[in-house]
């Protein structure tokens, strides 16, 4: 089995109250994220993971050491700094800040930032992470309004690693929850915010 996440950021207290994370404390939280991870993910699936696993961690070994499954790392911007501590090889199968894989005779690019133009963009999908459940920024409306652009963040996908038939799943819930936001024009929010 194939499955999509992002965005665990491991260790990070504040990442609760930002992102209103049912969590209260960073244990709470990083023990239910390795349980939910390991309740889904088996030894011989693959997990791509679409970047910020941790953040402000203290101790990244243990969690590496205990995720489930062969693992794919696609970097994001608060991964640099714990990955210096670690051999990135001895936990990943590969480490790229792109990815383009087929999956099920769907193409995908992986990247932990969302892309509105990426490679096979009419007919392939962007799987990104990196915006949590972010709906107030400019950028939300124009994301919201392409079905092949698939958030894995765990914000989004019930702090699990899911499948890409769940990934559409999630995001068509996630959307449609927040349809009032998707609506409005983004230069319109842009305008008022200024």
């Amino acid at each position: 089995m194939t499955y999509f996440t992002s965005d665990q950021h491991f260790g990070h207290f504040n990442i609760i109250r930002l992102c209103s994370r049912p969590f209260g404390t960073v244990e709470e939280m990083d023990e239910a994220l390795l349980s939910k991870w390991n309740a889904k993910v088996k030894a011989d699936d693959t997990v791509y993971i679409l970047g910020d696993l941790f953040f402000r961690a203290a101790k990244v070994e243990p969690i590496l050491k205990a995720l489930n499954g062969r693992k794919h790392l696609i970097v994001g911007n608060h991964d640099h700094t714990w990955m210096k501590r670690v051999a990135a090889s001895d936990y990943f199968a590969s480490v790229q800040t792109l990815k383009e894989v087929e999956i099920d005779g769907r193409v995908l690019t992986l990247c932990h930032y969302p892309m509105l133009s990426y490679p096979q963009a009419r007919r392939g999908y962007m799987v990104y992470g990196h915006i949590h459940n972010n709906v107030r920024d400019d950028y939300w409306p124009l994301i919201a309004r392409r079905s092949r652009m698939l958030n894995a963040g765990v914000d989004v996908n019930d702090f699990e690693p899911v499948t890409f038939d769940e990934l559409v799943e999630n995001n068509r819930a996630f959307i449609a929850s927040h349809a009032d936001v998707a609506k409005q024009n983004p230069l319109t929010m842009f305008c008022l915010e200024a």
